[in-house]
């Protein structure tokens, strides 16, 4: 069996790439000579982010909810690298934890979809057309365990980590001939920063059902996405991988 292509010079979008799996993804991708493109809304942290990549990269303050920011952003990029190869789409928000339908207000479900699933489908969106006039292209969703099997005190997440998912299907489906491949992961509790803000009750309820009872390590998953956006997984297109230490039924 042959060793991975290289991916060197490939270019890639990170979303939420300040910190997390997004920074985490991005600086694998930084040490085997790929050209990053961090994009986040937070300015300060992604400054900070970009200092710790090797070679050439660019940050971008976005927010990947507004179409006219992730269309500015994919000009910008492509004003510098010309073409982008690879996405990864980390960004995303969990919303009120903790409670029951009955206590999340409209507008908290309304952010977290803007962010979780208009998000995708902005990203994706926008960077389609240009993938599809090279005939590649390796497009990486991030959804959740959450949005597979639905965790309770977290209906905002839940919900918009199964339309990532969803949506996933369907484009995989629609650019199935072109040579690009669109795939999501569904990570169980991962050691991220997105859950410092989480009750340690809602952690608790989310390992438990894990059935290797533990989180997941960053390093575990930019392994696994790094084998998604390969050029050699050429034959899985519109699937949602498991990342969660048994826990997913299907």
């Amino acid at each position: 069996m042959s060793a991975f292509q290289s991916i060197e010079n490939q270019v890639a979008l990170v979303t939420g790439g300040a910190s997390g799996i997004g920074l985490a993804v991005a600086r694998q991708f930084s040490t085997e000579g790929v050209r990053v493109a961090l994009l986040d809304t937070d300015a300060e942290k992604l400054e900070a982010a970009g200092t710790s990549l090797k070679g050439d990269c660019m940050m971008i303050v976005a927010d990947v909810s507004s179409e006219s920011e992730v269309q500015s952003a994919i000009n910008e990029i492509k004003s510098v690298f010309s073409q982008i190869d690879i996405v990864v789409n980390a960004a995303g928000i969990t919303g009120i934890t903790g409670e029951t339908i009955e206590q999340i207000p409209v507008d908290d479900f309304t952010k977290v979809f803007q962010v979780n699933l208009l998000g995708s489908f902005n990203i994706a969106k926008a960077v389609l057309p240009g993938m599809k006039s090279r005939n590649y292209g390796r497009i990486l969703l991030i959804a959740s365990i959450a949005g597979k099997e639905g965790n309770a005190g977290m209906a905002s997440y839940s919900a918009t980590k199964a339309g990532v998912i969803g949506l996933t299907k369907a484009i995989g489906k629609e650019y199935s001939e072109s040579g690009i491949t669109i795939n999501s992961l569904a990570p169980a509790v991962i050691n991220t920063p997105i859950h410092y803000g989480i009750p340690q009750e809602q952690i608790d309820y989310m390992t438990d059902k894990i059935p290797m009872k533990r989180c997941g390590e960053l390093d575990e998953i930019v392994s696994a996405i790094r084998f998604i956006v390969s050029p050699e997984n050429s034959f899985t297109t519109g699937f949602c991988y498991d990342l969660s230490g048994g826990r997913a039924t299907y």
